[in-house]
This record gives structure tokens, sequence and C-alpha cells, in this order.
């Protein structure tokens, strides 16, 4: 889909669907058809978050009911916590927070000042929920979160369908160490497909880091046979990983949980990546998103 430099609104489903440039390229908030205050955010063409502003506990997409799923085991339930999340777009993880877990307290870092706008403007966050938002690149942003200060770090930035190559470096996962706490946990959204030279990266990059690690994905993912998401979750302290295994299990659209000597294997050697060696993600093909 091509970028447009004006912005309007279309009609879909009985709904004016709203059509928007922003820094990233052209931005859709396009109603959904079986919730009345449920939108879903497109930016060039690839659908990037879904929000109910009816019942912002609920999780469309399924790399972010995974990642909901690390929120939910991230704390005792309904305990308040300090969260960063790097990527914002439609704010869903942070309404999803505010939600379940009342009086939380929470920062985004969004680069995308435009999109910012447009989804405070559109829709509009709970007055009462104490999210932050930043418009900074992610690890600018990152920087300015004191020493320790961290429940949960989630990092959920792609732009141009791609995660920024400064992402993904055992340098940036130094800062996020020094904004998590003691026993704090870490969760990326990645996206990756054959032959999972990025995901294996990934995972080698964070094991140096954390102690304990999980990925989260679906099979046909994990065996190379299709392009999609896995959510990583790393920490110091042991993770929920039965807890999280039958929450993934239970989805619509089931996930498999790898951890310990498994998920080591599954690096297949791959090495650790620097600064000086990272990369964006690669491109989805087009056809996940037709």
């Amino acid at each position: 889909m091509g970028k447009s430099k004006g912005g309007g609104r279309r009609r879909q489903a009985g709904v004016e669907a709203v059509v928007e440039s922003v820094d990233g390229g052209l931005a859709e908030l396009i109603p959904d058809r079986e919730r009345a205050r449920a939108w879903t955010l497109v930016i060039d063409g690839a659908p990037q978050s879904h929000v109910d502003l009816d019942d912002p506990a609920y999780l469309s997409f399924e790399y972010q009911r995974r990642l909901g799923h690390v929120i939910d085991l991230a704390a005792p339930p309904g305990r308040p916590v300090h969260a960063v999340h790097l990527g914002g777009g439609a704010l869903t993880l942070a309404r999803y927070v505010a939600a379940t877990r009342p009086r939380s307290t929470q920062q985004v870092v969004e680069r995308d000042g435009a999109l910012v706008r447009l989804v405070r403007r559109e829709l509009p966050l709970d007055p009462n929920a104490r999210i932050r938002v930043r418009s900074a690149d992610g690890r600018e942003g990152l920087a300015k979160v004191p020493d320790g200060w961290a429940d949960l770090v989630i990092t959920d930035v792609f732009s141009g369908a791609r995660t920024p190559g400064h992402l993904t470096s055992t340098e940036f996962l130094d800062d996020v160490r020094r904004a998590l706490k003691p026993g704090g946990v870490y969760a990326a959204n990645l996206a990756d497909g054959p032959p999972l030279a990025h995901l294996r990266g990934q995972i080698a990059t964070a094991a140096t880091r954390f102690g304990q690690l999980a990925l989260v994905a679906d099979p046909a993912v994990l065996r190379g046979k299709r392009f999609g998401n896995a959510v990583l979750v790393g920490s110091d302290h042991p993770l929920p990983v039965a807890e999280l295994t039958r929450l993934a299990a239970s989805d619509p659209h089931p996930a498999r949980v790898e951890h310990g000597r498994t998920l080591t294997d599954f690096t297949g050697g791959a090495v650790p990546v620097t600064d000086l060696a990272a990369v964006a993600s690669p491109a989805p093909p087009a056809s996940v998103f037709r």
C-alpha cells in the first residue's frame, strides 16, 4: 500500500475507518465488524494492533495474547507493576496492563509521534490509567528509565514490519537489564521465517544476559514451515514455564513453549548479536498479510 500525504475517513462495516499519514507510513484504523468499539491499526498494509475500547483486557492478535500471558504471570494476579513498553502501536498492551493490574505505572516509548497523536485522538486512553507515552527511539527512551525501576520490559518495535537492528543486540539487553528490578521479566515480540536465523540469533543473544529463557511460538513457525511471531521471555529468576505452557496451549491458536536444553539446542550454534553486527529482522513475505 502506498503512502499518502493526506488523511480522511472511509466507510467500513457501517463505521468510518480513519486513514491518516504518520511518520511510519499510511495508518488506517479499521473498525471491527464484530465488536462495537474495537479497531485494528494497520500501517502500510501490515496489521499492527487491535484494541477494544469497551474491553481492553481482550487481546485479538496471537502474539499479543502470548505477551498477555507473560504479563499475567509476571506478578501475582492484580498486583500493580512498573512496566516499560518499547513500541506503542495502538497502546494495546499498556491498556491491558492497566485493565488487569489497576494502579500499575507504565512508560510507553513510541518513536512515531504522529501515530501517538492519532491513537490518543481516536482511541483515547482511560484518564485514570497511569500511562506515560514518550515519543522517542526505543533505545533512547529506555536510557531514561531509572535503574532497577521496571518489573517488566516489553519490546514490540517494528519499522516497516522489521525490528530495527539496534534493538536486537547484547548492548541493548544490557540497558534492559539495567532498567529491570532483580527478578524482573523481559519479553520481546520477534518475527522470522525459514531458516529462522534471526530468531536463533536473538535467543543466543538473550542467553548471554538472562539466566532463564523461554520461547512461545506456533509449532509451524518453530519448525520453519512459515513466517510468524515468537515471544522470547527472559529473567534471572525461574520462569513459570508450566503455567505459560498451559496458557499458550489453551489459546484459540495454540502455541508451544520451549525452554532449557531444548531451547539451547534450537539455537543451533547461533552466535550472540552485538551492535557492530546487528541488522534489522527479515521482512515478512507479502503473503503474510493477505
